[in-house]
């Protein structure tokens, strides 16, 4: 059983990297598998389709992060200081898979769930739901900011979803101008948004 399980995680990793690097419409299960190493007969040993491979993968690919999420936004940490760690990790990841991949990828969550919303509602879904794990960790950050006197008053989990709606758009934009420079304004906006008093 070994084997076989090492075949689905060699799916759940090329599936990942490849839609990354590329785009859901561009990468079909044939390709999966031939960087996998693995025959089409264990893809659908696994999967039924290749929604399914990629619903599974991004799910895999939030389960190895989960950890990092939790150390940056440590509640023993200043409510700023998550953010500001948080903007760091966000343009780290982005550097990382520039040099993997040759060039600037945004966010692997919302590049999937945009290219699909209209056609594939599990990919949706999934996407929807990967968004809303990382916005919690958010209203977290804001409500304590706001407790302590660091951002004003408001609607944590609006401003929650601001943030995050505009650090995918900064995401959005470092990919179309292949720049990741772009991002150095993340945590200037964000402290506008929450109305941030360092």
């Amino acid at each position: 059983m070994g084997r076989t399980s090492d075949a689905r995680e060699k799916l759940l990793a090329v599936a990942f990297d490849l839609i990354h690097e590329n785009s859901y419409g561009t990468v079909g299960v044939e390709q999966i598998c031939r960087r996998a190493k693995v025959n089409k007969g264990s893809f659908y040993y696994f999967f039924k389709t290749k929604t399914d491979l990629v619903v599974a993968a991004y799910e895999e690919h939030w389960q190895i992060k989960q950890p990092d999420y939790e150390r940056i936004f440590a509640k023993q940490k200043l409510p700023l200081q998550r953010l500001t760690d948080w903007c760091e990790y966000i343009r780290e990841v982005q550097k990382k898979r520039r040099l993997k991949y040759g060039h600037a990828c945004g966010c692997p969550y919302t590049s999937v769930g945009g290219e699909l919303a209209t056609s594939d509602s599990k990919v949706r879904k999934k996407a929807q739901d990967l968004i809303e794990r990382h916005v919690q960790y958010l209203i977290e950050a804001i409500k304590d900011a706001q407790q302590s006197g660091m951002a004003r008053d408001g609607d944590a989990q609006e401003k929650a979803e601001l943030v995050h709606s505009f650090v995918i758009g900064l995401l959005l934009r470092a990919k179309i101008y292949n720049d990741l420079t772009i991002l150095s304004r993340t945590e200037s906006g964000i402290f506008a948004l929450i109305g941030a008093r360092q």
